[in-house]
């Protein structure tokens, strides 16, 4: 399955993320992560619940700090990452320079005080997208695209 995600991350305190080549101030609170899977979608999303892995991506150093509290995986031939960051970024703090090196938004990480669940289902309703949401690497592995649960 091709498609996007958005990860919901809550970081217990402030906290300076070390990648590779940068460092991240972060302070407390919730954070979207937005992100595509033009391959395996659900092996991706699987992957960020993984405690177990090589660091890779910006996102993989955040998670080894946060907790990822759910992803949205939304089913997708067209890659909707930019339009879905640019829609996040109307609503949360965006962190600079974060996951963002392939497409054309200047982050792809945004910070929010509270949680973000009902700014997410409006932009996605709004983008007239499908959606399922999970809260571990079991349940990506468990889901069924029939949509029969409305969305």
């Amino acid at each position: 399955m091709k498609g996007s995600y958005l990860l919901v991350i809550r970081l217990d305190r402030d906290k300076t993320v070390h990648t590779k080549a940068r460092e991240f101030s972060l302070k407390a609170g919730y954070y979207v992560y937005v992100g595509s899977a033009m391959n395996s979608l659900e092996k991706r999303v699987a992957r960020h619940f993984s405690r177990k892995k090589k660091l890779h991506w910006h996102i993989d150093y955040l998670l080894k700090e946060a907790e990822l509290l759910r992803a949205y995986l939304i089913p997708s031939e067209e890659r909707l990452e930019e339009k879905l960051s640019v829609e996040v970024s109307k609503f949360g703090e965006p962190v600079e320079g974060f996951g963002a090196g392939d497409v054309k938004v200047s982050t792809n990480l945004y910070r929010f005080d509270e949680e973000p669940d009902k700014v997410l289902v409006r932009i996605l309703e709004g983008m007239s997208l499908r959606w399922k949401t999970v809260k571990s690497g079991e349940e990506v592995s468990r889901i069924r695209w029939d949509y029969g649960d409305g969305h």
